[in-house]
């Protein structure tokens, strides 16, 4: 039942997937400018470098000779490919500070993309909160505004240990990779197979344990502490039923964005990548509110209804939580 919730709730947010695509086209033509500003002189210098232009000359000379069946000077050549490759080996080592400060500055990049993507996030679990408790249709970036501090200090805290995460398991993986080559390298499909099936399995284990860490925050008015000791701790939770729904649902997610990018040669990824974004963390509200046995909505016609509800004390009521009243 929680796919099939969880999928109501998508539908009727699924507005907020165009102000996602958006928002997250902002973003990333923002950094590609700004990357693209202070990488090109090293990259334009690089590639049209006398080293760089002689590796690759020889490597088409080398290349064209292969293939006309022309192989008398086929060993000149190849010492000329080495001799080139020899001094782009050079060229790269006299470059090693400034390789190292393009890599560096491409990580903070890639950090301070995730950080704001992480706030259109946050901004979307607001908006499906509101819509899902109250029916309440409020503006993107409004929302975002007004909610600036906490989103901020959300993502301060998530996104490096999501990217100390993501780092930790691909050396894993790479290191299954490289063993699984090592022993069954003639069965490519079944090392494909079988580092896929890793990686969503991963992805997964980090979903199960952070995906109530976002409702706790917005629904479950928990300061940071409280929602990351909430969303960690396990007990009562059913962790195997979240776990293989998490799987399901990158499996889906996969499949449909894989489908998008091949049948209509990348354009509908610009659709399915913001909406999966949309349905996980319609996924990961639906199951707070499940969890904690409390109403709501749908769509405008339907109300889910635990099978025993919480109700709203006098104390509460009066200390001004009125989005947190049952619709």
């Amino acid at each position: 039942m929680k796919f099939k919730h969880a999928f109501h709730v998508f539908v009727d947010n699924f507005s907020v997937t165009y102000k996602q695509l958006l928002y997250r086209l902002t973003i990333l033509v923002v950094a590609a400018i700004i990357g693209t500003t202070c990488l090109y002189p090293f990259v334009h210098s690089f590639i049209n470098s006398e080293e760089l232009t002689a590796l690759m000359e020889s490597l088409r000379n080398y290349t064209k000779n292969m293939l006309n069946g022309e192989f008398s000077d086929i060993k000149s050549l190849i010492e000329s490919v080495k001799r080139a490759y020899d001094r782009v080996a050079v060229l790269l080592k006299e470059r090693a500070v400034q390789i190292t400060l393009c890599g560096l500055l491409l990580l903070f990049l890639y950090i301070v993309e995730k950080w704001f993507a992480g706030l259109g996030n946050y901004t979307t679990a607001v908006l499906i909160n509101d819509k899902m408790a109250l029916r309440a249709k409020l503006p993107f970036l409004g929302t975002m505004i007004s909610h600036l501090k906490e989103a901020a200090l959300y993502n301060i805290i998530y996104v490096p240990l999501s990217i100390l995460y993501d780092i930790l398991v691909c050396a894993l993986l790479l290191a299954v990779l490289y063993l699984l080559v090592s022993h069954i390298g003639g069965m490519a499909l079944i090392c494909v197979f079988i580092f896929t099936l890793l990686l969503i399995m991963a992805i997964a284990l980090k979903m199960t344990f952070t995906s109530d860490w976002l409702p706790a925050l917005i629904r479950g008015r928990k300061g940071q502490k409280g929602a990351i000791k909430y969303s960690f701790s396990r007990k009562g939770k059913n962790t195997i039923n979240i776990y293989s729904n998490f799987i399901v649902l990158i499996l889906i997610i996969l499949a449909l964005n894989v489908a998008a990018f091949l049948f209509t040669f990348g354009v509908g990824i610009l659709l399915t990548v913001p909406a999966s974004y949309v349905m996980i963390i319609s996924f990961e509200m639906v199951t707070y509110y499940d969890r904690e046995e409390i109403r709501y909505f749908v769509d405008k016609n339907t109300i889910i209804k635990p099978d025993k509800e919480s109700v709203m004390t006098r104390e509460q009521f009066f200390a001004g939580n009125g989005d947190d009243v049952n619709p």
